[in-house]
This record gives C-alpha cells, structure tokens and sequence, in this order.
C-alpha cells in the first residue's frame, strides 16, 4: 500500500480585506485598513497550489466562506433586503460588520484538526473542525467548513467527521495550526503533537497575560478522543505563554513539523527538555531530528516578521525534504542566511523554495496557515472528491474563475456594496459546480 500527505489550501474569497480583526497577531494589526487586492491574493495562492502539484505533491483546493455572512447579520438583529441589511449593519456595528465580511477561512491550518488512518482506532482519516471561539469572525466558520470538507471527504468508509467542539472559550480550538504529526513515513502510525497556550480550568497554571491563549488544554484532549488516538501516540505540550504575548498567536508560527523533523524555535515551547523527551520516547528507536533555532542565530522578532516557522516542510518524491517560504524570509538578510546554511547541515532538508504570497502575508497568514494536511493512502485518496485535486486543467479554470469574479481592488466602503454581495455568491455558486461540492452554502440551501 502506498501512502502521501496532501495539502488543501483554502481559495482567497472574493471580499479579501484587512480589517486588523485578529487581535494578538501583529501583521494583521499593523495592515489594518489598507487597500486589498482579492484578485491578486487569489491568483497568489493559485500559484502556489500548481507549484507543488508541479513538484510532484497531491495538492487540493477547498472553498472559502460565504461573506458577507449575511445569515448572522440577521440573527444579530438586522433586517429587510440584503442591501438593507449591510447598510444597516455597516453604518450602526461597524466591528461585527467588518467581521461578518472577513476572507479568514482562506487560512485552511485552522479550518481542522485530522488524524490519519494509520493513528486511529478505527481505521479512518478523522476531521474535527476548528470552532475558532477566541475570535469572532472566524467563529462563524465551522459548519461551512464541515461542510466543504464532508465533500471534499464524502466516503465514509474511509473518513469520519466529527461536530466541532462546544462554542465556548473553554475548548477553544485552532485546528491544525496548534496540531502537527511526526512519523518515520506518512503510512506509518506517528506521534500526534498536541499545542496549547493555556489550561481553561486551571487558573493557576501559566498562561500569556497581554495576547489570549486560543487553544486550550481540554480542547486537545477533547480532539484527541474524538479521534480515538492513544496515549502512547499523543504529546501534549505548553506554547511558551511569553511567545504569544509577543505576537506568536499559534504554534505553527513558531514550529513546524513533518515526518521525522521537528523546526523550531528554542523560545517555542514552555518546558521544551520535558517535551522533547516524551516525544523521542513515544516516536522510539527510529532516527528523529530536532531543529532548534537559537535566538542568536534567528531572533525571535526576525521569526514572526518574515514567518520563517510558518512555512511548509514537505518530503518531495525524491524523499528529501524542502522549505516552502514565503518571500519575506528571502528578503530579511538573517533569515535568508540561516535557510542557505540549514540546507547545508546533515539533516533530511536540503532545499528551500520561496513563494510571493503577501497579500495573505500583511493580514498575517504565511504559507502555513495557507494549508491543511491530510495524510492518505492511495485507496483513501481514491476516495476524495477527484474535482478538488490540482492539475493543470483545474488551474486553468480557476484562475478564469477569478478572472471573471474577482475585483483588484478592496475598501472598507466595497464591502457594504450590495453587488459586491452578488458578486460573491455568483462566484461561490459557480465554484461549488467546478468542484462538485454540492449546496454547501447557506444562500444555497435557503
């Protein structure tokens, strides 16, 4: 039986904005109010997508969201036509308005937490979405993202999907960003790595006190039992509380793993020792490579500027392993000369290949968050929706896609544009027919 990791990354939505909602991480809030270009982000992801498919990976697509969320607009209290609807709102809630337009869920590392078949009980690649509580505009994505990904994952022979965790700030839950798997190969059952910032019901324990902790202790463990993955196989570890309050707002922004490489920075975890040492005993016998990168050889600030951890490490066909960068490393001159040396080191990296994605990059998503991991056997992969998978066909169509959807140019007073409305739910309406997802949407089942 053969095996691969595939990645899934979200489709920029066509109302792109920075709306600076997401308090904690410094990108998002330093871009607050600049002028978008969906198109351009769109077509930037696109481009990125092919170029892995070209490298040789299995590369997906998922849908954004329907924005604005007109659905919740109206359980808040605002009412008559949709133009109406967004006047209103705009004009009397600006913030809910705002996030009620947000592109967020194109940041597909937080759209789920999965576990291959080869870590659970039964047998199946299991998805748990994210319920995202800490923020509110990213709150409002978890049934559309059950949705898109029951069918994208529509056999259930081969994969289970689970309700996201209860909407409460106790089981706060990011997904992927906060979850990595390191194994000796993607068929092989691994060790599931489990990040969380704080305990929701130890106050005594330490947590950060200038930014919030989004992931929680219990809504790990809350995951991990929804999988049915053992304790021999789980590690649970602490984000340094210090880290988040400078702005480290996710795991996946200060680590990354795969296969049997963990990245990191030595700032990245609180009790590192103890945590390095679990996860070297529960992986075993087998060869293990931990990458610490130290403060003076990459400062923590240089880190989170040019989200050197927030890229993907991905085993090519070749089976050594390469960096998927965003351009600002490239461009920051101590970044780029730690990445040229680490690829001379003895460990199973050997290249680094850097990606212009700024439009996601300046509301503070890098390559990373671009992407949700699905490890699959060729039978499971059999199985996934084929109308989702890259090629060149697919890219060639989308791109027409946002071609004919898309504008290049996004303000705060687009948003509550009632064509712009239009616009958005033609383009999702035509989208969820290229990719055979069916009636995902609310506009489309109401």
């Amino acid at each position: 039986m053969q095996y691969c990791e595939a990645n899934f990354d979200g489709l920029v939505g066509p109302t792109h904005n920075y709306a600076g909602l997401s308090f904690g991480n410094v990108a998002s809030f330093s871009n607050a109010n600049a002028i978008s270009n969906p198109k351009e982000a769109a077509k930037q992801g696109l481009q990125k997508m092919k170029a892995l498919a070209d490298m040789g990976m299995v590369q997906g697509v998922l849908a954004p969201q329907e924005r604005p969320d007109l659905a919740t607009l109206r359980r808040l209290g605002f009412a008559g036509s949709d133009a109406k609807v967004l006047e209103q709102a705009a004009a009397q809630a600006r913030e809910v308005f705002l996030a009620c337009c947000s592109a967020s869920s194109m940041w597909t590392a937080n759209a789920a937490t999965v576990s291959p078949s080869a870590d659970t009980a039964d047998g199946r690649v299991h998805f748990t979405p994210a319920n995202l509580t800490n923020k509110f505009h990213r709150s409002l994505e978890p049934q559309v993202t059950g949705n898109i990904l029951k069918a994208t994952f529509a056999n259930s022979k081969y994969f289970a999907h689970h309700g996201h965790l209860p909407d409460n700030d106790h089981f706060g839950d990011e997904g992927a960003a906060n979850h990595t798997r390191l194994c000796s190969a993607y068929g092989h059952a691994g060790v599931e790595v489990f990040v969380y910032g704080r305990h929701a019901f130890r106050h005594d324990l330490p947590q950060p006190t200038r930014y919030p902790a989004r992931q929680t202790f219990e809504a790990c463990q809350a995951v991990a039992r929804l999988h049915g993955l053992s304790d021999e196989s789980v590690v649970y570890i602490q984000q340094n509380p210090n880290v988040i309050d400078q702005g480290v707002f996710h795991n996946d922004v200060i680590a990354v793993g795969n296969q049997n490489v963990l990245f990191y920075h030595e700032l990245a975890f609180h009790n590192s020792e103890s945590a390095v040492a679990e996860i070297r005993a529960k992986f075993g016998d087998k060869p293990l490579h931990f990458i610490e990168v130290k403060s003076d050889e990459v400062g923590l600030n240089d880190a989170i500027k040019t989200y050197l951890f927030n890229t993907q490490l991905l085993t090519l066909p070749d089976g050594n392993m390469t960096i998927i960068a965003p351009s600002e490393c490239q461009e920051n001159p101590v970044v780029a000369n730690y990445l040229a040396e680490l690829v001379t080191r003895d460990t199973p990296i050997k290249s680094v290949n850097y990606f212009d994605v700024k439009q996601s990059m300046r509301n503070g998503g890098g390559p990373a968050c671009l992407r949700l991991r699905v490890a699959l056997t060729d039978a499971e992969l059999g199985a996934v929706n084929p109308n989702t998978l890259m090629n060149n066909a697919l890219f060639s169509r989308l791109n027409g896609w946002v071609d004919k959807h898309y504008r290049d140019q996004l303000t705060e007073q687009d948003l509550c544009d009632p064509q712009l409305l239009v616009e958005s739910r033609t383009a999702l309406d035509e989208l969820t027919q290229i990719l055979k997802l069916g009636s995902v949407y609310p506009f489309q089942q109401g």
